[in-house]
């Protein structure tokens, strides 16, 4: 059974092939495009997705679309009524948004498949289900328990249950505005960044703050029911209301004013930005606490755009009671496609499950000719090297900033070694000359480390596996000053820890780095500057490098200077 996967209407528009249970490719839109977390409907990654799993339109058994836009609808409707105030950004924006994005739908699935043809069943399948189903189906865990948070998905904001085998159970679910996505974003566009699209900035200036100024009164924001429900107090936002700015007057009066773009940071905005990221953390650890007493579960899933908080995450590795936490590698919305594919082969057709998801390299890839063809046509100065690992480890340990493109994209918003920027993270400067000539970010913000799994334990406290780079933990305090730059101010870093089997070209360089330099750690950060997508084509890749301060650009086997 092939299983065509969608999601758009919402932000980070994605498709996948399902092929009798396996994931056979998924894609990002915004890769394509370059238009990075496009709501668009994914067109271009449907007709990348079906070429790469070998496909036309008449093998296509079932079409699975991550949202049920008449719940969408009705749920938004009811609740602009409600309010009152809501009503006029409600029939301004989202009405029209809704029809639109229907209407792009229909459109192309009749262009695929005419009235009168054989057309595949279409299965609309709710947001947060898509995002568990995503998680869970493809996770190593016979049964979990089951958390989903984000913004929000048609109306849901969250999703509590237990799964097992092929049945998912939902417990409870909150609604829109108690969600603690939006309490989140709020505190982002507070301290400057954009709301829905850099809460990892958020996330990273935290450390910075001091979480007990302003601990109690974030906390008399949000509270969580014995059932795992959310309720968010809304008298200093207007992101209820659909309007920004996101906090009003009263937010403000508590907390002093925001921060503009391009300002500096003062004080408070990282105390702002600890005390949300604190009550976040201990929220989401008092529903996993009470998810486990529930549940009795050995493991625990989690999904939605808010489990990329990876420095929560840690902790509920860490404090939560649960053996073993699993995130899969595109926990945002991206990942819902993979969702409503696997929801309609396991939940709907009952189908055993046979997939786990530990390999994240399922996107586009490109052959040895195709990277020979585009030197030739760029006129670059190439060198072919049979070893290129212990090539690339020299570079590294002789401090050069390398882009390293190899293989098949990752799906995600994680580079996790295909589509990288790579350097040697016992320089102390790095961080810093990555930020200001590389990625042309914010000086402040931590870059991650990947390591071989097998000495993971070595230079972090660890306890479980980190393929997909959303745990942080602690470098050990004896060890921090052998890996500087990937250390954060706290001590802390968002580790990817890689198995041989799973990448062994990546796995062998940072071996060979730590032949030469002691230390078999590499700096890792995705291939892209800041406010595009991560690199897709080899293409990307070569624009990039001669647009920024990489000092040297991998491609397969080929060696590429400036």
């Amino acid at each position: 059974m092939n299983i065509l996967g969608i999601n758009y209407f919402y932000h980070d528009s994605t498709a996948c092939i399902v092929v009798d249970g396996k994931l056979v490719t998924a894609i990002e839109e915004e890769r394509l495009t370059r238009q990075k977390h496009t709501d668009e409907f994914p067109v271009h990654a449907i007709e990348r997705c079906m070429k790469i799993a070998g496909l036309e339109d008449k093998d296509i058994d079932a079409v699975a679309v991550s949202i049920k836009p008449s719940m969408h609808w009705r749920k938004k409707a009811v609740y602009a009524l409600g309010i009152g105030k809501g009503i006029k950004p409600f029939l301004g924006h989202e009405v029209g948004t809704s029809r639109y994005r229907q209407d792009q739908f229909w459109s192309w699935y009749l262009s695929c498949w005419p009235k009168g043809s054989k057309q595949p069943p279409v299965h609309w399948v709710s947001h947060h289900l898509a995002h568990i189903a995503g998680s869970f189906y493809v996770s190593p865990y016979e049964e979990a328990a089951l958390l989903s948070i984000d913004g929000s998905g048609e109306w849901a904001t969250s999703f509590v249950g237990y799964g097992k085998g092929t049945q998912i159970e939902q417990y409870n679910e909150s609604y829109f505005p108690n969600s603690f996505g939006s309490f989140y974003e709020a505190a982002t566009e507070f301290c400057g960044f954009r709301p829905n699209y850099d809460e990892g900035k958020t996330m990273g200036l935290a450390p910075f703050g001091d979480p007990e100024i302003f601990k109690d009164k974030v906390s008399e924001i949000i509270s969580i029911g014995e059932d795992g429900s959310i309720t968010v107090d809304t008298s200093m936002f207007n992101f209820q209301y659909w309007r920004r700015p996101y906090c009003n007057r009263k937010f403000y009066e508590t907390f002093g004013a925001p921060r503009r773009h391009g300002e500096e940071f003062q004080k408070h905005h990282e105390d702002v930005a600890a005390a949300f990221q604190y009550v976040l953390e201990e929220s989401a650890l008092k529903i996993c606490r009470d998810l486990k007493k529930k549940t009795g579960a050995k493991h625990l899933v989690i999904a939605g755009g808010v489990s990329l908080n990876s420095v929560m995450n840690g902790r509920i590795v860490r404090e939560s009671g649960f053996e073993d936490l699993y995130v899969m590698p595109a926990a945002g919305d991206n990942g819902t496609a993979i969702g409503a594919a696997f929801y309609v082969w396991n939940g709907i057709h009952g189908k055993e499950r046979s997939f786990v998801h530990m390999n994240p390299y399922v996107g586009t890839s490109y052959s040895d000719a195709d990277y020979q063809a585009i030197i030739k046509e760029c006129k670059l100065n190439a060198e072919h090297h049979e070893h290129i690992e212990e090539v690339t480890a020299r570079l590294l340990a002789e401090g050069h900033i390398v882009g390293w493109y190899q293989g098949a994209m990752e799906i995600g918003p994680r580079a996790l070694g295909n589509r990288s920027i790579l350097a040697d993270p016992s320089k102390p400067d790095m961080k810093d000359k990555i930020n200001a000539d590389v990625k042309h970010r914010e000086a402040y913000r931590p870059f991650a480390p990947s390591v071989p799994v097998e000495h993971a334990k070595d230079y972090f406290d660890i306890e479980v596996e980190a393929p997909f780079m959303l745990k942080v933990c602690d470098v050990f305090p004896d060890k921090r000053d052998c890996v500087p730059a990937i250390t954060h101010v706290d001590g802390s870093a968002r580790v990817q820890t890689v198995r041989r089997e799973t990448n062994p070209r990546y796995h062998k360089l940072m071996m060979e780095l730590g032949k030469i330099t002691g230390v078999p750690v590499v700096l890792n950060t995705s291939f892209n500057v800041m406010g595009e997508p991560i690199v897709e084509s080899p293409m990307d890749a070569i624009r990039c490098f001669f647009s920024t301060g990489l000092d040297k650009l991998v491609i397969g086997n080929y060696l590429i200077g400036k």
